[in-house]
């Protein structure tokens, strides 16, 4: 068992199955560097209150930045004997520097240095994925520019509705993901990371001398950027994790989006539609069945997302009925954060491949488009503008609809005498064009047909 940041005060060692059940350094590791950035600040702060001379504080300092270098270099190994990351770090200090190390964690706590290290992973990942959402945004974008101009199918209700352009399709998407990456970047505006709370109620340490620090460390501190401040309430601030169920909330958005996307393409790519290709090297086959090529891809991103809105839930539920401030549950707090990073960033960076290896099968969606029923709203709509009231007009399309179906014949084939029955302003001429893509296209006029994908994502 590693040496522990507390303990004189009991007699008894831990149960040993106990240490490891309240051990968290098993996936609190990927907090090393952000709690190394507190650690770099709190050893100016010590150094401008005067609890650290300045060889002291070099010799920290130098100690820190060593450790941030074996992590960049892949060379960190955390011990797995320490109970967290803190303790790990704080060892390794004592190894590195000796002596000094002892003064390194005078008046702060773990409770402050958890949330700075967390804030600071946010951050930084939020960074990382808002690059990501970029990448599918561009990929959909390409998508939409090599098939803009094509047709396809719009459906209400899993049942086809109308005619749009594939541009169309392809900006809903970006419509979303645009607004997803809104709110990554107003999380990241948002997000301030505190220091000076200690346990609960702050620290005797002079808020002039935690100013100085930050100013100073921020040299070397370029990730932590300007949003760093002294801690306006101490106790919220230890007691808080509702930027992480933000961040959390904003993860489960992204992959709802992620998953209708999913679910379109698997439907779209069967053969009872095919009105889509997917990439092989996306796609599984069977065991037995020689010609399944399955989109396993698609799949196991609509199946994680029980895993993302879990995430979610669970810590909504874990901080439900926490009494102020610090409480040991919170720990648990990390694996539904570290679990939902991993997952949307992984599948975003997939997604960006994946769907710039989509193709549409033009002759497939051609075919469907050649169902007359599509244009059943272009048809009332025709009639509206010839003077018919909208009511009127939906039930004269839907008994023409219904003959259509019951004598089982086209409407294009109906003859002029029998189309005048149903309305004096239909014509054999008049349906012909209006039963058509070109012109259910044509008289959008409130539609971003003709827009930029680009210029969507502004709106």
């Amino acid at each position: 068992m590693a040496k522990k940041l507390w303990g004189a005060r009991f007699k008894k060692e831990p149960n040993r199955d106990f240490f490891e059940f309240q051990s968290s350094i098993h996936y609190d590791y990927k907090l090393a560097q952000y709690d190394i950035y507190h650690s770099l600040i709190h050893v100016s702060a010590l150094r401008e209150a005067g609890i650290l001379n300045e060889e002291e504080e070099k010799k920290l300092i130098a100690g820190l930045l060593e450790l941030l270098r074996d992590i960049a270099d892949n060379k960190f190994k955390p011990d797995l004997n320490s109970e967290d990351i803190h303790t790990d770090i704080q060892n390794k200090i004592e190894e590195k520097v000796g002596k000094p190390a002892y003064k390194l964690h005078s008046l702060r706590s773990r409770n402050e240095q958890i949330v700075f290290d967390e804030k600071l992973y946010c951050s930084q990942q939020g960074s990382i994925l808002a690059d990501l959402v970029r990448k599918v945004l561009s990929s959909l974008e390409f998508l939409a520019q090599k098939y803009g101009d094509s047709y396809f199918v719009g459906y209400t209700h899993t049942q086809r509705a109308q005619v749009l352009l594939f541009r169309e399709y392809s900006l809903a998407f970006i419509s979303m993901l645009g607004r997803d990456l809104r709110r990554l970047d107003n999380f990241m505006d948002s997000l301030w990371i505190y220091i000076g709370a200690g346990a609960l109620a702050g620290t005797s340490i002079p808020k002039k001398a935690y100013n100085q620090a930050i100013k100073k460390s921020l040299t070397f501190l370029k990730e932590v950027g300007k949003g760093i401040g002294v801690a306006k309430s101490a106790l919220d601030n230890v007691s808080s994790r509702d930027f992480i169920v933000e961040f959390l909330s904003i993860l489960a958005i992204i992959q709802m989006h992620l998953s209708r996307l999913a679910s379109d393409f698997i439907l779209y790519s069967t053969k009872e539609f095919d009105f889509l290709d997917l990439p092989q090297e996306f796609c599984t086959g069977s065991s037995l069945m020689p010609h399944k090529k399955n989109p396993d891809f698609l799949e196991l991103v609509r199946g994680y997302t029980g895993i993302i809105y879990g995430n979610l839930f669970s810590l909504l539920t874990l901080m439900k009925g926490l009494n102020l401030s610090y409480n040991r549950d919170m720990q648990l707090d990390k694996q539904a954060l570290f679990s939902s990073v991993d997952i949307v960033k992984k599948e975003l960076q997939l997604m960006a491949d994946f769907l710039k290896k989509v193709s549409l099968k033009k002759e497939n969606i051609n075919r469907v488009l050649e169902d007359e029923y599509l244009y059943a709203t272009e048809l009332a709509e025709f009639l509206v503008y010839k003077g018919v009231p909208f009511q009127e007009a939906h039930q004269i399309v839907g008994r023409l609809i219904k003959y259509s179906e019951e004598k089982k014949v086209k409407i294009k084939d109906m003859p002029e005498s029998l189309l005048k029955k149903f309305h004096q302003e239909f014509s054999s001429e008049v349906l012909k064009k209006i039963l058509s893509p070109e012109y259910a296209i044509s008289v959008k006029k409130s539609t971003f047909s003709k827009a930029s994908s680009r210029n969507l994502r502004k709106k």
